[in-house]
Parts: C-alpha cells; structure tokens; sequence
C-alpha cells in the first residue's frame, strides 16, 4: 500500500499535537455550565499574579479580569481555547475543593504551585498569565492598561497607528 507524502505528514502532525494536548483530570471532564463561575476563580489567580504593591501595576487597577472576560467572550475568539479557560478554572477549584477564593497569600501560592505542576495547570496558568499580559501591555482602548500605566512601568509605548475602536464589528 503506498502512502503519500502529504497524508503521511498530515497524519503524523496530526497524532503529535493529539499527544502533546494537555490532558483534563477527570474531575474536568464536563465543562463549565457557564463562564461566570470562571470569573471569581480566574480573578483570584490574577490578583495573585499582579498583587497591589508590585512593581507592575495591579490586576484590579489594570482590569485585567474585564479585559480577559471581554476578550475571551468575543465571539471571534478561540471556542476551544474558551472552553480550556472555563474548565481550567473549574478544575482548580474542584482540586481545591472549593476553598481557593478564601485563601491568603501563602495558601494561594501553594495551590497556584501545585497546579502548575501538572501539565494541564501549567497551560492553563500560561494562558492566563498571556491574557494578563495582554491587558497590561495592551493599547488602552481595549479598556485595560489604564492611563497606559503598563506603558510606562515597562518604559515601552504603544504600537503606531493606534486602534481607533475596541474591536473588528461582526
């Protein structure tokens, strides 16, 4: 049976990428009924990944948790990758077993730390950490990097031309 070149390569980069997804516990499974359950969960994490006090400015001040809600709502946005952002935050909880909102500091880190040492919570950090970024770093338009404040700390400005509205109209 001869094989072709380009549906040999298609099925091997096919498999790769099955393979190197993270994989979901089982207690993540079903998805998230809604993204608002997400919300408080991935605003935490957020909180504690730019504290008030830091040398960047803080998630609260740079609506980092609006500016990731709003962009991962957007129905141009990625569903799958919504989907992963949902459960991510569901899973931590679930792995908590529901007590990650009432943390202090200390505790935080050491629930963020043992989620990040599993594949599927080190990619779900690393997504929510890029979406932060995002709001940090990001033209003000889209309603964070507030007073361009992201700017300024990392002494850096905005791309020319400058949007002119938040997003593409549908």
């Amino acid at each position: 049976m001869k094989v072709e070149r380009r549906a040999f390569l298609a099925g091997v980069g096919v498999f790769g990428a099955a393979v190197c997804l993270p994989q979901r516990t089982k207690a993540a499974q079903e998805p998230a009924k809604t993204f608002a359950e997400a919300v408080p969960v991935i605003a935490a994490v957020q909180r504690h990944m730019f504290p008030k006090g830091g040398k960047l400015p803080d998630a609260d001040t740079m609506h980092m948790n609006r500016f990731l809600i709003e962009t991962v709502a957007h129905p141009t946005y990625d569903r799958d990758i919504r989907a992963f952002i949902i459960d991510g935050a569901k899973e931590l909880m679930l792995r908590e077993n529901g007590k990650l909102l009432g943390y202090n500091h200390g505790a935080m880190e050491a629930a963020l730390r043992r989620y990040e040492a599993t594949d599927y919570g080190s990619n779900w950090l690393s997504r929510i950490m890029i979406l932060s970024l995002e709001a940090l770093l990001g033209d003000p338009v889209y309603g964070s990097n507030v007073g361009e404040a992201g700017w300024r700390t990392v002494q850096s400005f905005g791309g020319q031309p400058r949007p002119k509205t938040r997003y593409i109209q549908l």
